[in-house]
């Protein structure tokens, strides 16, 4: 069977591994700007002003890094 490229856990793999700044948009409005630190198959867990915070996946709208990630598509 063939695998299948899961791009999600590649963005966030690579934000981490890079250290890269980024704004978490909730779906409620709410703006987080941090670090990600981890990720699972449900939270997101972001340091913010030297504070962690674990997120649900199920309350993120949007992922907005300061700079492009590179995430390989094959």
């Amino acid at each position: 069977m063939k695998n299948t490229i899961n791009i999600q856990d590649q963005f966030l793999n690579q934000l981490r591994k890079d250290g890269a700044p980024v704004t978490v948009f909730l779906l409620n409005g709410y703006q987080l700007r941090g670090l990600v630190k981890g990720f699972d198959n449900f939270t997101v867990l972001l340091e913010v002003d030297g504070k962690q915070q674990l997120i649900y996946k199920h309350a993120i709208s949007t992922f907005a890094p300061q700079k492009n990630v590179k995430v390989e598509m094959e």
